[in-house]
C-alpha cells in the first residue's frame, strides 16, 4: 500500500551558531491510510518536533537541516505557504497537547469549529454553525447546542480537549496528528477521549499519528509504535512486539517504568519499603466529618462531604478519584490551607480544624505539601539554593546552618550540588519536582500531602521521584497523604486506599484489596479505565 505520510532522513537542529543543538538525528517515518502509529518516548526526545514538522509549525529557533516529507505526493517543505494553509485543516488535522492554551478565550466553541468549516469547507455561517454543532455531538460532548454557545473556561478539560478533537475531523483529513492529547487527563477522561478518536478514525479511515509519552495508551490504541530517543528512532514495529519484547535498551527501560502497563501485576515496578506503619499510639491523622461547599445559593456546588478516613504513622495513605471527586480539596482543608465547613482534623492528638495565628504557623513545620506542577509551585526568579533555604529562612534558621541543611536536602532528594545556583527554567521536570521535595523536607515535617506530584512527569522520571519518596520515607519515618487520579501510580506507594467520587468517599480498603477485590463499581470502572490495563 502506499504511504499516505512518508518522512526520510529528517534532522532538525534548534539555536544557531555554537549553541546548535540536534533535536532530530535522521528520522524516517512511514503512515498507511487508515493506520494509527504512536511516536513514544521521553520528553526531550524529539517526538513532538517530528509532529510539528510535519505539518510546517516548527518554533522559529528550529531548522530543518535535511530531509524530506511527503504527504499525498506533496513535499511539503516545498509548499508554499498559502498552500500548506489549505493543506492544514482540509487534509491535515492537529490535536495540541494543552486545550487551556489552544483555543481562543474570546471566542465560543462553536464559533471555532464553524471558522474551521467556513475556512474549508465555504459552508455558509448558518450551515457552519449547524454542522459545529453536529460536530460537538459526534466527539461525545452532552448537550451539544448548549456547550457551542459557552467559552472555553466554561468546559472541563476533558471537553476542551474534545474540542480540540473535534476542530481536528471537522473537515474529514486523512491524517490526525494528536500531541500528547490526553496528558492531563483522568484515566475514565483520558479512555472517552481516545475512544472517541479512535471510532472517528475508523469511521472516516483516517490516519492518525499519537504522539505520547504514556506507552499504556500506545500499547491499547496503536497498531504500529515507533520509540524515539535523543532524536532518532530506535524501534518500532506492531504494538504488541514493541511492547512484549522489546529489543532496544531504551525501549526496555521505558516498558519496565511504565506504571499503566504494570497496573494489575502484584510485583511493583518501584521497590516495596519496610512498612513502619504504627497505629501504637493512634493514628498521626484522623479525619471524621469533612465538608466543604463553595458558592452559595443556586450555584452553590458540594465539593467534599461527610469524609473520614485515618492515617498511621509512618505509612502512606492515598485518595484516588476523577477530577472534581474532592480528593484535592480534602488534602488542602488536612493541610489547613482552606477551612472547613463541617467536620474535624486531628493531628497527632490535637484538633487542628479551627488553628489560626502563632498556632497555625507552628503546625507548617509538621505539615508540608508538594504540588502536582513543579514549575508553577518553584519562583522562577530563586536559585535552587533560595528556594529550598525559604523555609528554614521563615521560622530564624541561621544562614550558616541554612547553607548546610540545603546541601544536605539536596543530597536526600538525590540532586548534585552544582544545580544549587540554577533556576527553575534551568532543570528538567524530574529535576525540579526533587527541588519541590526538599524544600518540602526542609523543617522535617512528619505529615508530607503529596498532590499529584508524578502526573506532569514521563515514565520514568515517574518511577524515579515515586522510588525517592518511598526511600525518603524510610529514611525520615514520613507519613504520606497522595493524591493521585492515576491508580496505576497509587498501586506502587499506597498503604491503604480511598476512592472518592462527587465528594464522598465511596470505597476504601487495604491496597492489594482495592486492586484485588474492588467493592464499588466506580472503583471497577476506574481500574477498567487504566491504560494498558487489558494487556496487563
Amino acid at each position: 500500500m502506499t504511504a499516505l505520510l512518508s518522512v526520510t532522513g529528517l534532522r532538525v537542529d534548534y539555536g544557531q551558531g555554537r549553541r546548535v543543538t540536534p533535536a532530530l538525528r535522521g528520522v524516517d517515518l512511514e503512515i498507511a491510510p487508515g493506520e494509527i502509529v504512536a511516536v513514544v518516548g521521553e520528553s526531550g526526545s524529539g517526538k513532538s518536533t517530528i509532529a510539528h514538522a510535519i505539518v510546517q509549525l516548527l518554533p522559529a529557533q528550529a531548522r530543518v537541516r535535511e530531509g524530506e516529507i511527503r504527504f499525498e505526493g506533496h513535499d511539503l517543505g516545498r509548499t508554499r505557504p498559502a498552500a500548506l494553509r489549505r493543506i492544514r485543516g482540509a487534509r491535515i488535522g492537529f490535536v495540541p497537547q494543552d486545550p487551556s492554551h489552544s483555543l481562543n478565550p474570546l471566542m465560543r466553541v462553536g464559533e471555532q469549529i464553524a471558522e474551521t468549516l467556513r475556512r474549508h469547507r465555504d459552508l455558509s455561517k448558518k450551515d457552519a454553525a449547524a454542522r459545529a454543532i453536529e460536530i460537538l455531538g459526534e466527539v461525545g460532548i452532552p448537550d451539544p447546542e448548549r456547550r457551542a454557545g459557552q467559552y472555553p473556561h466554561e468546559l472541563s478539560g476533558g471537553l476542551r480537549q474534545r474540542v480540540l478533537i473535534g476542530i481536528a475531523w471537522s473537515c474529514e483529513p486523512a491524517l490526525v496528528i494528536a500531541d500528547e492529547p490526553t496528558s492531563a487527563l483522568d484515566a475514565t477522561v483520558q479512555r472517552h477521549v481516545l475512544d472517541r478518536m479512535q471510532s472517528l478514525a475508523a469511521a472516516h479511515g483516517t490516519a492518525v499519528l499519537l504522539v505520547t509519552h504514556d506507552l499504556a495508551v500506545a500499547a491499547d490504541r496503536a497498531d504500529r509504535i515507533v520509540v524515539v530517543e535523543k532524536g532518532q528512532i530506535v524501534e518500532s514495529g506492531t504494538a504488541a512486539s514493541v511492547l512484549s519484547s522489546p529489543s532496544h535498551p531504551y525501549t526496555q527501560r521505558l516498558v519496565a517504568a511504565a506504571p499503566g502497563l504494570n497496573a494489575r501485576r502484584l510485583s511493583p515496578t518501584v521497590a516495596p519499603r519496610t512498612s513502619q506503619a504504627s497505629d501504637g499510639d493512634g493514628p498521626l491523622l484522623s479525619v471524621v466529618g469533612l465538608a466543604k461547599t463553595y458558592g452559595s445559593g443556586t450555584q452553590a456546588v458540594r465539593a467534599v462531604e461527610a469524609v473520614e478516613f485515618s492515617v498511621p504513622r509512618g505509612s502512606t495513605f492515598s485518595l484516588v478519584g476523577e477530577s472534581g471527586s474532592g480528593k484535592s480539596t480534602t488534602a488542602r482543608m488536612v493541610a489547613r490551607i482552606v477551612s472547613s465547613d463541617a467536620g474535624t482534623v486531628t493531628f497527632d492528638g490535637t484538633d487542628i480544624t479551627d488553628l489560626a495565628g502563632s498556632a497555625l504557623r507552628q503546625l507548617r513545620r509538621r505539615i508540608q505539601v508538594v504540588y502536582q506542577n513543579p514549575f508553577g509551585s518553584l519562583d522562577p526568579r530563586m536559585t535552587v539554593e533560595r528556594i529550598v533555604a525559604e523555609p528554614l529562612q521563615a521560622f530564624g534558621v541561621s544562614r550558616a546552618e541554612r547553607s548546610a541543611a540545603v546541601r544536605g536536602l539536596l543530597a536526600d532528594v538525590r540532586l548534585a550540588p552544582e544545580l544549587l545556583s540554577r533556576r527553575p527554567t534551568e532543570l528538567s521536570g524530574g529535576q525540579r519536582q526533587r527541588v519541590a521535595i526538599a524544600r518540602a523536607l526542609a523543617l522535617r515535617p512528619e505529615l508530607v500531602v503529596l498532590d499529584e506530584p508524578v502526573s506532569a512527569l514521563d515514565v520514568s522520571v515517574q518511577e524515579q521521584v515515586l522510588q525517592l519518596l518511598v526511600d525518603l520515607q524510610a529514611e525520615h519515618g514520613l507519613t504520606y497523604l497522595f493524591i493521585s487520579h492515576d491508580l496505576g501510580v497509587i498501586r506502587q506507594v499506597s498503604d491503604r486506599i480511598a476512592v472518592m467520587k462527587d465528594g464522598r468517599i465511596v470505597e476504601q480498603a487495604d491496597a492489594r484489596q482495592i486492586f484485588t477485590e474492588p467493592a464499588h463499581d466506580y472503583t471497577r470502572e476506574l481500574l477498567g479505565a487504566i491504560p494498558g490495563a487489558a494487556r496487563a
